[in-house]
């Protein structure tokens, strides 16, 4: 090469595979976005996550970025108004599955389960994505509870369902030791407890976590204490 033009360093096989890929999944995308609803389709099968990582050529962490690039395209066509809402949930689910698995410290699948795939008005496919939050939930307890945390707000503020609720923010106290947790999360078991009226259990979780240490705020051990004195006095006046 002549010498005022500078060189040019080759690149990579991999890297360029990986530049090959995101470009066809841009094009897909593109594609699909203007593709009339006619031409709409529902998701294909999910891959198997061991076919992920295969052609991941060792960067799981790309493959699963895309991954998610290709099944989050599917909102982008035809006239879906409300996202997501005709998609095939255990279609939808078996993706995300594999995608997490084959990126399991990545947290963009699974926000997107939380945030995105339960806003669906279909309270069946609502329920059968919080399932699945909760069961990859319990394989990383401690990276992933703030999403099933997510879970059951939804469960009880959506759905109305104080007992899933329930089961999960127990599964979040009884697997989940982050001491980066904030106070709402430690303590929403007790909330939903006072919501199904079970003002005992709910006092004495709430006398164990004073009692444990795991509170220091001086501000939040006042209110965990207020809120002990405003069972007691809901206690007496049932009695």
């Amino acid at each position: 090469m002549n010498s005022g033009t500078g060189s040019l360093s080759p690149v990579p096989p991999r890297v360029g595979i990986l530049l090959a890929a995101s470009l066809a999944a841009q094009l897909t995308w593109q594609a699909w976005r203007e593709a009339p609803a006619s031409q709409a389709a529902d998701l294909p099968p999910a891959p198997p996550a061991a076919l992920l990582r295969a052609a991941s050529l060792d960067e799981p962490e790309a493959a699963a970025r895309l991954a998610m690039v290709y099944l989050q395209a599917y909102d982008l066509r035809g006239d879906n108004a409300v996202p997501y809402q005709h998609l095939d949930y255990g279609r939808l689910i078996a993706w995300l599955r594999a995608i997490v698995a084959t990126d399991p410290r990545s947290g963009y699948a699974l926000f997107s389960a939380a945030r995105v795939y339960t806003e669906n008005p279909d309270a069946a496919k609502c329920r059968a994505m919080l399932e699945f939050l909760y069961e990859e939930f319990a394989r990383d307890p401690e990276r992933r509870w703030p999403w099933l945390a997510h879970a059951a707000l939804v469960a009880k503020h959506r759905l109305k369902d104080l007992p899933l609720a329930l089961r999960y923010a127990r599964a979040i106290d009884r697997q989940a030791h982050d001491p980066r947790a904030p106070l709402w999360a430690k303590q929403m078991e007790i909330f939903i407890l006072e919501d199904l009226n079970e003002l005992e259990a709910a006092g004495i979780l709430l006398g164990a976590l004073i009692a444990s240490g795991r509170v220091r705020d001086p501000s939040e051990l006042r209110f965990l204490r207020s809120r002990i004195r405003s069972i007691d006095r809901r206690l007496e006046e049932r009695r």
